[in-house]
């Protein structure tokens, strides 16, 4: 018996909200390039996740990891703070 496990994603992003209890808003940035063009384009995205001991503060650097669905909106747990805001 072969046992598949799934590839856990990881981001690292920026906290822009922390008013939830035990969740924090992360803005995750990516550069990508336009196919056509070849101009590198911005896109941000913006997960809900889960925090356990409220320790993020807005504008910290944090690492998030995929995990199962926490609540309707949650799939991301907080992994650790990369850099604290001062």
């Amino acid at each position: 018996m072969s046992e598949k496990r799934r590839v856990l994603r990881e981001n690292e992003g920026t906290v822009v909200s922390d008013k939830m209890d035990k969740t924090v808003l992360v803005e995750v940035e990516r550069l990508k390039r336009h196919p056509l063009y070849g101009k590198v384009v911005r896109r941000t995205r913006r997960y809900m996740a889960h925090d356990e001991n409220n320790q993020c503060q807005v504008g910290d650097r944090v690492l998030i990891r995929e995990s199962r669905p926490l609540s309707r909106r949650k799939r991301w747990r907080v992994v650790r703070i990369l850099e604290k805001v001062q």
